[in-house]
């Protein structure tokens, strides 16, 4: 079963120097059919102006993943971490007991564009952690390139949660595939572009949450890039 979130059904904030998309409950948009998906509590599209950003402020207890689709980050944290995230890098941070951290456009004059994710851990009262890796356009190209998972493996960043995050770069006519997933719950975020996935069309901003499928298939109708989730 497909559930597809369509971009503009998704929340919306604009505070002016930032333009967000939520595609769960989050801060003054409220959709009780939409609060979470598996271990999924948020996946927010941000464009962030130049020199703009959120000033110091804490987390406990999540997972925080960081996708850069353009532009650059600059991150401080309560942990020592000042560091900066350029577009194809993924961070995560293990809010865990608590963590304060800042994130600014580091950009003067071109606007920072990232997905915000976050996850439930599977244990609270972790250990705060911070992980930041670059997967280049290459390894994403035309295959399903793993970006996180619980063990790290294949040199992901470590999630503390049975959640496998794949990135793609798919170009047009071309089919990337996850077999042996209909035990499984299945999230589909596309960030650009469009696809055909197991009978639906999805565009850039559509989102699709999964449910007995045993296998996903993915075709690009033209260059597409997304995220994919794959999770007990």
């Amino acid at each position: 079963m497909l559930d597809i979130i369509r971009s503009d059904d998704r929340g919306s904030a604009d505070h002016g120097w930032l333009q967000a998309k939520h595609t769960f409950s989050f801060a003054d948009y409220q959709n009780p059919e939409r609060v979470h998906f598996g271990k999924v509590r948020v996946i927010n599209e941000d464009r962030i102006a130049p020199g703009q950003g959120f000033a110091t402020h804490p987390h406990n207890d999540m997972e925080i993943v960081t996708y850069i689709i353009s532009g650059a980050i600059e991150h401080k944290d309560s942990m020592g971490n000042g560091t900066v995230i350029s577009a194809g890098e993924v961070q995560r941070m293990t809010a865990g007991t608590g963590v304060l951290h800042s994130e600014f456009n580091h950009s003067r004059e071109e606007e920072l564009h990232l997905l915000q994710i976050w996850i439930f851990p599977e244990e609270k009262n972790l250990t705060p952690g911070y992980e930041q890796t670059l997967f280049s356009r290459e390894e994403k190209l035309n295959r399903l390139r793993l970006v996180g998972s619980r063990d790290g493996r294949e040199g992901s960043v470590t999630i503390h949660q049975d959640v496998d995050l794949y990135a793609s770069i798919v170009e047009k006519d071309k089919n990337v595939m996850l077999d042996d997933v209909a035990d499984r719950r299945v999230l589909v975020q596309i960030i650009s572009g469009s696809v055909d996935m197991n009978g639906e069309t999805l565009a850039a901003g559509d989102g699709v949450q999964i449910r007995g499928e045993p296998a996903i298939s993915i075709t690009a109708n033209d260059d597409a890039e997304l995220l994919l989730f794959n999770m007990s």
